[in-house]
């Protein structure tokens, strides 16, 4: 199996003069499926964005490394993938024509088959080639899915990953999670019970707050 860790030392955020979490020390290593949890507004998404290089931390480092070579963040996309309900989809585009479009964007070459594959589990194939502008909220977070799947990254996230799905979408998700751990790091940013008891170990940021 791979070998895909982040080691988080130290890590301070605040937002003006707002302190968001203090001295996070901890490590993530593929195989595993971890959660960051805490109430609304106790920054989940504000830690798994710094992990992902979406934004910065105030103080601390990140650091990424994949079978014991350091990963710079200019590469970090290589390896990432990222689900949330407020990732960007063309309503104009199919759900078949975004993948490929996000490929294009990725410098890599679209996965038929992956994609295939990824569309039959999420139960979105036959309604692939159909405008994304008329799927309902579920189904477009199914979509961010596949978006985060396709490239089969190393280290996936996944922040609200059941925001607007239903039981059985919930389950359909829930298995591909479990799925793509076996050879994967995942990370869970989610105060729904259901989400992290998916989870191996759990960061509670209530306990960074000073």
């Amino acid at each position: 199996m791979i070998k895909y860790t982040v080691e988080l030392n130290d890590l301070i955020k605040y937002f003006g003069r707002r302190l968001i979490f203090n001295g996070i020390n901890f490590s993530f290593s593929s195989g595993n499926i971890y959660g960051v949890s805490g109430p609304n507004g106790s920054g989940k998404s504000t830690l798994v964005k710094i992990i992902a290089d979406l934004i910065s931390a105030t103080r601390g480092k990140v650091t990424h490394e994949f079978d014991g070579k350091k990963i710079e963040p200019e590469e970090l996309h290589n390896h990432l993938g990222f689900v949330s309900p407020y990732l960007f989809m063309y309503d104009e585009f199919s759900a078949e024509e975004n993948l490929i479009h996000s490929s294009n964007i990725r410098g890599i070459k679209f996965n038929q088959e992956r994609s295939d594959f990824l569309l039959t589990e999420l139960n979105l194939f036959d309604r692939k080639n159909d405008l994304v502008r008329g799927y309902s909220s579920g189904m477009k977070q199914r979509l961010k899915f596949i978006f985060g799947l396709l490239h089969q990254p190393q280290l996936i996230i996944l922040d609200e990953p059941t925001s607007n799905l239903d039981n059985p979408g919930k389950e359909i998700v829930y298995r591909i999670i479990r799925e793509e751990a076996k050879n994967s790091l995942v990370i869970i940013a989610s105060n729904e019970d259901s989400d992290l008891s998916l989870c191996n170990e759990i960061i509670e940021l209530e306990k960074f707050k000073k």
